[in-house]
């Protein structure tokens, strides 16, 4: 299992709002993140920087990045970009965090 760790930034002001759509997280979102390997995944929010950071386990990498090709990926991109410091293609900014510390 390969853990990842990531940070994102929500716009100020919609920290609530954006608890709300996880809250109510589409079915078919959820399913295509299982179908892609997804699971263990957390996000947590530092309200005073905006900054989140996002955890997930999957057994191979590649596989999970493959929903970045699907459709209800990039419906959800487009819905939550109001919110959050998108790409051109309304893909999360997001940064890669790397590893340096693990206790099993």
């Amino acid at each position: 299992m390969e853990r990842i760790a990531s940070m994102m930034f929500i716009k100020p002001g919609y920290e609530n709002e954006y608890k709300k759509r996880h809250d109510e997280l589409w079915p078919e979102m959820e399913e295509a993140l299982k179908e892609h390997g997804a699971t263990n995944y957390s996000i947590y929010l530092h309200h005073e920087s905006q900054v989140l950071f996002a955890y997930l386990e999957v057994a191979d990498k590649a596989t999970y990045e493959a929903i970045s090709q699907t459709e209800i990926c990039r419906k959800w991109w487009k819905y939550m970009a109001p919110i959050m410091e998108t790409n051109d293609d309304y893909s999360p900014v997001m940064h890669e965090l790397e590893e340096v510390f693990h206790l099993n």
